[in-house]
This record gives structure tokens, C-alpha cells and sequence, in this order.
């Protein structure tokens, strides 16, 4: 199974965000999948302090990610990245197992 990745504009943002809280020690970034959105499924990212039980943990750089298994399995092989262009900042997925996504990259369908 391919694992999920985070690459390196993505850790940088989350270590950073992280380290703004007023309490950062054991908080990390959760990527969920959940049913809904345009497409069918959407991403939902989310700063946490507590590992649920079965949750993945993706480290990279000083950034902590928790994944749910069911979430894992529809981000098999994909990886979260952080875009910062001129019409905004915001975290996005690369997930090869999407068929199709919308414009803004939030939700997407499978085949």
C-alpha cells in the first residue's frame, strides 16, 4: 500500500501554524475525508491535540498529521500540499484516487 505523503510547503505551514497556538505541545493537523460537497466526498482539516484510537500518524519535518482509517484508505498514495499564490493560501490533496474534483480542490468523486 502506498503511504500518505506531506510535502514540504505542507510541513512548513502546519509546524508553523502549530507553533502560533498557545499551547502547541502534542497538536497536529487531522486530514479527514468526509461524505459531502460537490464532487460526493470532501477534505476537512482540522487542529487537534488528541490521537483517536486507529488513527495514522504521518510526521515530516517537525509537522504531525492524524489520519482516521477510513480516510486513509481513500487517500491511499495521495499527498497534502500547501499552495501560496496570489489569490489565497490554503492546504490541497493530490489523491491520484480521485476521479474528478472541483475547482477549489475540496471535494472530489471516485471512478
Amino acid at each position: 500500500m502506498a503511504d500518505f505523503s506531506i510535502s514540504a510547503a505542507a510541513a512548513a505551514r502546519i509546524a508553523e501554524i502549530i507553533s502560533q497556538q498557545a499551547e502547541p505541545d502534542g497538536m497536529a493537523l487531522r486530514v479527514s475525508v468526509l461524505a459531502g460537497g460537490c464532487n460526493g466526498f470532501q477534505y476537512q482539516f482540522k487542529l487537534v491535540r488528541e490521537k483517536e484510537a486507529g488513527d495514522h500518524l504521518i510526521e515530516k519535518d517537525g509537522a504531525r498529521v492524524f489520519i482516521d482509517p477510513v480516510s486513509f484508505d481513500l487517500l491511499e498514495g495521495a499527498e497534502l500540499d500547501f499552495i501560496d499564490k496570489l489569490m489565497g493560501a490554503h492546504f490541497t490533496v493530490n489523491n491520484p484516487n480521485a476521479a474528478s474534483s472541483c475547482g477549489c480542490g475540496s471535494s472530489f468523486s471516485l471512478a
